[in-house]
């Protein structure tokens, strides 16, 4: 148990930790603008990663099936946590939002790809990306009615999903695979190529992230709404996860995957919305950073397990 501890801290963790710790350092010291970087995640990095993976990921029908039932069930049962817990402690509207923000969604994108990668191999991050091709929908569709019902609108909801290039990528590989075609190999060596070089910078793009989260100081009503949102992503959200693919009847790697990646830390992107439509958004960021600061400790221990 300790030796694998230790080989997973050593071979997943701290490939990990080294270009979130460079992406930290040029933060602090050189103001890196993260803006631009995003965009180049969003609409060139992310899109040559699905559709590479897709392209050559060994995933059956069945597979899809259960991760759809697992990503659908697994968000019901998490929002409908967050809004009992919310109630039972008393917190404002806006806390609740927050809270749940906090417990459906994780950082199963920018972290979760390059450590189940590093973890499971290709294999599993074939298992991973119909996952995380469904978390991009939910996060711009579910994820902004989570932060603000009044504000949400179904039209604005699917446009900014088929904003987003990955999922137009997403449509291509499955065409493309039911056809049993493929592009020109030029083609997709270079996006294969574009594809390889994700995983170090949006795990810069972490790095950078954390640093400008802010940390101010929380008043008594936020932080009990902060130490709630911690339960929940910390302990609850685990516990739900493995029920749900207990219920599901889900084994093997997808099992393993499929856990890991429901036991990642807050999404970045769940900062984002709080900011926009006012999700209780100090309790949201700072639960951000100190999920994200505690995964590095606790996924090795969660990846011996199930292994």
């Amino acid at each position: 148990m300790i030796q694998s501890l230790f080989s997973t801290l050593l071979g997943v963790i701290v490939p990990l930790a080294l270009p979130v710790v460079a992406g930290a350092l040029l933060s602090r010291y050189k103001q890196l603008e993260i803006k631009p970087l995003l965009t180049i995640v969003l609409y060139y990095l992310t899109p040559a990663l699905i559709f590479d993976t897709l392209m050559n990921a060994e995933v059956s029908s069945q597979d899809v099936y259960l991760t759809l039932g697992f990503s659908i069930s697994n968000l019901i049962l998490l929002w409908a946590a967050a809004n009992i817990l919310g109630r039972l402690m008393k917190l404002p509207a806006n806390d609740i939002a927050g809270l749940t923000l906090i417990s459906a969604f994780t950082n199963s994108v920018n972290y979760g790809i390059p450590l189940i990668l590093l973890a499971f191999g290709q294999l599993g991050l074939d298992k991973a990306s119909v996952y995380v091709v469904l978390q991009m929908v939910i996060v711009n569709t579910i994820g902004v009615y989570f932060a603000a019902r009044s504000h949400f609108s179904i039209k604005g909801a699917i446009k900014s999903v088929f904003s987003l290039p990955a999922i137009y990528a997403a449509m291509i590989a499955l065409i493309l695979r039911s056809l049993d075609t493929s592009l020109p190999i030029g083609i997709v060596s270079g996006i294969s190529m574009i594809a390889d070089s994700y995983s170090p910078i949006v795990l810069a793009i972490l790095g950078i992230q954390m640093m400008n989260v802010k940390t101010d100081q929380l008043d008594r009503g936020s932080q009990k709404a902060f130490w709630t949102g911690m339960g929940m992503r910390l302990l609850i959200a685990p516990l739900v996860a493995l029920a749900t693919l207990s219920l599901l009847n889900i084994n093997g790697i997808l099992h393993s995957v499929l856990f890991v990646l429901a036991c990642m830390p807050v999404a970045v992107n769940a900062g984002i919305l709080a900011q926009k439509f006012d999700a209780s958004v100090k309790v949201v960021t700072k639960c951000i950073l100190w999920t994200t600061l505690i995964s590095f400790f606790l996924l090795p221990f969660i990846i011996v397990l199930v292994q």
